[in-house]
């Protein structure tokens, strides 16, 4: 199993880091990747990629972070370069849930992330919430084949996952697929090819159930697999092979 999204340098698992590593080794996790938001937590991720051989990490500034932290596209290129562990640009994207008053921040920050990724030909994670129509036209605009992308905790519409397909993405399923209430989404990651699936946990966020309630960890991405393999009716262990198969073709060109 792969944990394609996580955030370890957020409490409680920055302060509990080797017991959550232990938990992740012991339901057989072979990679954790921990996902940058900000240029200040960056340095932690540097520290946290060293604890472990399984954890490697990311670069890039959530778009609730765009009117702090600014970066532009050699910023993000030259943030990468300094360690070979860290394998992918973001989080970025789009997010208009609360307001729209920093729109034209995140958009620049986005299309400054897609550069960074296609000149470094290496994954672009993508968050997108109540954005879908900008976020795939400017995906679609800046599309090429050097540019990778990773939908983070998909959540969208099946009209956005059809387009999304189009330009070859993959999907990452999060705990949100366990909810009662996820049947739309949970019949979006039925038709999702299955050569585009990847699994997270976006922990200490939105815990899978039976766990919900709880602050999530990387190790409860146990549940997040069953589920879906149960969605697409076929033997988790086939689907944790699938998974784990198309994290690494995705990251590590394997």
């Amino acid at each position: 199993m792969i944990d394609s999204h996580c955030h370890l340098d957020h409490d409680p698992l920055y302060a509990n880091l080797e017991e959550i590593i232990l938990r992740s080794k012991k339901i057989g996790i072979e990679k954790i990747l921990t996902i940058c938001t900000t240029t200040s937590n960056y340095q932690d991720i540097l520290k946290i990629i060293k604890k472990d051989n399984i954890i490697y990490g990311t670069f890039g500034i959530h778009p609730h972070e765009v009117k702090t932290y600014r970066v532009e596209k050699e910023e993000i290129i030259n943030k990468v370069l300094i360690n070979k562990k860290i394998i992918g640009v973001g989080e970025t994207g789009l997010d208009f849930y609360y307001n729209n008053s920093d729109k034209d921040d995140q958009i620049n920050s986005f299309k400054h992330h897609i550069d960074a990724a296609t000149k470094l030909n290496i994954p672009l994670i993508v968050h997108s919430r109540n954005a879908e129509n900008e976020t795939f036209e400017i995906l679609k605009k800046k599309y090429n084949k050097k540019l990778k992308i990773l939908m983070h905790c998909f959540t969208g519409t099946i009209s956005f996952a059809e387009n999304l397909m189009s330009l070859e993405c993959y999907f990452s399923a999060s705990g949100i697929i366990t909810f009662k209430n996820s049947l739309e989404l949970q019949n979006i990651f039925k038709i999702i090819p299955l050569d585009k699936l990847l699994i997270e946990t976006d922990s200490p966020f939105l815990a899978p159930s039976p766990m919900r309630g709880k602050k999530n960890e990387p190790s409860y991405i146990k549940y997040i697999l069953e589920k879906l393999a149960s969605l697409r009716e076929i033997d988790k262990f086939q689907l944790d092979k699938i998974t784990t198969d198309n994290f690494n073709k995705l990251f590590f060109n394997l």
